[in-house]
């Protein structure tokens, strides 16, 4: 293991990588590298406004995969931001092969993840409800947008939710496993937090389907609003119609959830007035 410092901002490695190209893109001020995925994260700013820089190729301390492996699965993400492009998605700017790596670059956005993992996980929890809701309806939009793209929510959770609490902007941050339909489980358990996930998730041979995402929302709902797995009304924070909306999109059998994320959107507006 080495430490490495960069701008003055120290990380650590399983082994020693040249990083000297970030410089081309300003100073660090942040480094992300406790991630299982093999990426490093950085923030840079440079005289015109900061970045978040993503990169596969060093050996990671955290990373349950090789170099070479997480160097493919970044470049195979590049495809899945171009097509899901809106404006409630981080935007990519750039990306390039670097020396012995891929980096990704990004808009940075001055938000703060909603994550349980995260300190700011309580603020998100304390806000007000109307600001909750409006939140939730931008989360919701973005996914009936991927939907109309093609595409299968995956690996969806709250630490993809970011917030600035300043502005009130919400942004996704992670749809690196979303993936084209149609999408079958071919591993048994899949990818992702237990808490939005599925029963499908977990079954080998399952379709994961548009159901499947109307589960996805609700569960985000509940997650926000109300009490996470535990989805008693006693937990619930809005009217009583929303959480029967919401209770519904999560039943364990596809056929009795609402059959469309259009559907589900549908519901839950008029549910809110």
């Amino acid at each position: 293991m080495i430490t490495k410092t960069i701008d003055n901002v120290s990380f650590e490695l399983k082994k020693d990588f040249d990083f000297n190209y970030l410089s081309e893109y300003g100073k660090v001020f942040k480094v992300f590298a406790n991630q299982d995925s093999g990426y490093l994260c950085f923030g840079v700013q440079n005289k015109n406004k900061k970045l978040f820089l993503k990169m596969a190729g060093a050996s990671t301390l955290r990373s349950n995969v090789s170099p070479d492996k997480a160097i493919t699965t970044l470049k195979s993400t590049i495809s899945i931001y171009e097509d899901l492009r809106h404006p409630n998605l981080i935007e990519i700017i750039e990306y390039r092969e670097t020396k012995d790596g891929f980096l990704t670059v990004f808009e940075w956005f001055e938000g703060k993840c909603m994550g349980k993992q995260y300190d700011s996980f309580d603020k998100f929890i304390a806000l007000p409800l109307e600001e909750k809701l409006s939140i939730y309806k931008e989360i919701l939009i973005f996914h009936l947008h991927t939907n109309k793209c093609g595409y299968i929510a995956l690996d969806f959770y709250d630490g993809s939710i970011m917030y600035d609490f300043a502005i009130k902007q919400t942004m996704i941050c992670d749809v690196e496993l979303y993936a084209k339909k149609p999408v079958i489980n071919t591993i048994g358990r899949m990818w992702g937090s237990s808490r939005f996930m599925s029963p499908e998730e977990f079954q080998l041979g399952a379709q994961i389907d548009e159901r499947s995402n109307v589960f996805l929302m609700a569960a985000t709902a509940f997650q926000l609003l109300g009490g996470g797995l535990d989805r008693s009304l006693d937990k619930w924070q809005a009217n009583e119609e929303l959480h029967a909306v919401a209770l519904k999109a999560v039943n364990l059998k596809k056929e009795d959830r609402y059959q469309t994320l259009d559907e589900y959107f549908e519901k839950w507006n008029s549910a809110v007035t």
